[in-house]
């Protein structure tokens, strides 16, 4: 039996505001008081995994060993069949700008386009199926830790389309549907996306 998160204070192991209340919207029903890592001063540590399990397990015990809470974290990313699961852990890297470039923030379409002309490269017969992966981690300060992996299946169309998503949501149909996550109405994406998909997993063990 795993054990049990219960009510209480739990720190999201995130520096985004955005996250935290997301997060913090779907852990309100159980009594769950969400804080930030952000808010605790701590650091983030480095991302070194090879897969989303390794590295939201490093995010979620940072946070648990600094804070002496137990901490929640999460890594997601876009894994394209015909490119080997590329970018996978590295989805977000690829939209990373260069010192040179001037804006330390990210490039979505920019990633869009590496992606887009990579599978160009494979030929028009190349399969443009994917996967939205999202990886949940819960770690106590002892060391115990459970993980909830969620994925949202779809295929990658071109050009972009839609303007309500963010990151690789213009280029992504999900399964099921025509509309890119970025036509999609937020509230219908977030019912079916890989993050959902996780959490739905976290509830159902932990408070179900």
């Amino acid at each position: 039996m795993t054990r049990r998160l219960g009510s209480g204070s739990l720190v999201i192991a995130t520096h985004n505001a955005g996250k935290l209340k997301e997060i913090s919207a779907l852990l309100e029903p159980h009594g769950v008081k969400c804080l930030s890592a952000g808010s605790l001063g701590l650091p983030e540590p480095a991302e070194t995994g090879t897969t989303f399990v390794q590295n939201a397990l490093i995010k979620a015990r940072a946070s648990a060993e600094a804070s002496g809470l137990v901490a929640l974290a999460d890594d997601s990313g876009l894994s394209v069949d015909a490119l080997d699961g590329r970018p996978g852990v590295y989805t977000a890297d690829w939209a990373e700008r260069q010192w040179f470039e001037g804006d330390p923030g990210r490039d979505w379409y920019m990633a869009i386009g590496k992606v887009e002309g990579m599978l160009q490269e494979k030929g028009a017969d190349a399969p443009r199926s994917c996967a939205f992966h999202c990886v949940l981690a819960l770690a106590w300060p002892d060391g115990e830790y459970a993980v909830y992996e969620g994925k949202a299946p779809g295929t990658l169309t071109w050009p972009p389309r839609g303007t309500m998503g963010f990151g690789y949501d213009p280029v992504f149909v999900p399964v099921g549907r025509e509309q890119t996550f970025a036509e999609l109405d937020p509230a219908e994406k977030h019912a079916i996306s890989h993050r959902a998909d996780a959490f739905k997993k976290l509830v159902a063990e932990q408070f179900g």
